[in-house]
Order: C-alpha cells, then structure tokens, then sequence
C-alpha cells in the first residue's frame, strides 16, 4: 500500500508538472545591428630626436602630418556612427 501512495503522489506530481507546459507565443528574434564604419586604429606620432634646427622641423612636420592622419580617421568614424544612428531614428 505504501508503494501505491508514492506511485499516486510522483503521478498528480508528473500532472502538476505537464501543466505548465502550455504553448505560448515566440519570444521575438535578436535584434541585428551591423556595424558598418571603419574600425577604429590608434593614432601614434613618430619617435624623433633632432639633433639641428633642420631635424626638428622635420619633426615638426611629422607630427602635423601624424596627427592630421588621426584626426581623418576619427572625422570618418564620427560621420559613419552619426549616420547609422539617424538611419536607426528613422
């Protein structure tokens, strides 16, 4: 009798169990975001020790030159993310 009690108990627990497994609407896919714009590099100026007048004005021109090429890539990625989230917006 006691075997028929526990047998009665795992089955209303199997019930119990099987009711909560109704059918229920999909969970909506993820959300894909392509990231389009230019991967990001770091800017590096170039190691320099002048030893004239001449040499540190190429230095000079280096760095300018360095930091112009920096400063494109940062504009373009700035322009790439500012026109993926408008189109986002909209």
């Amino acid at each position: 009798m006691k075997t028929r009690k526990f047998a009665l108990g795992l089955m209303a627990y199997c019930l119990m169990t099987l009711q909560a497994c109704a059918p229920t609407q999909p969970s909506p896919g993820p959300t894909l975001m392509l990231n389009s714009c230019p991967a990001v590099t770091p800017c590096v100026l170039p190691a320099t020790a002048p030893t004239s007048n001449g040499d540190l004005n190429l230095a000079i021109e280096r760095a300018e030159t360095a930091w112009a090429v920096c400063a494109a890539q940062v504009d373009a990625v700035y322009r790439c993310q500012t026109k993926a989230n408008n189109a986002q917006t909209q």
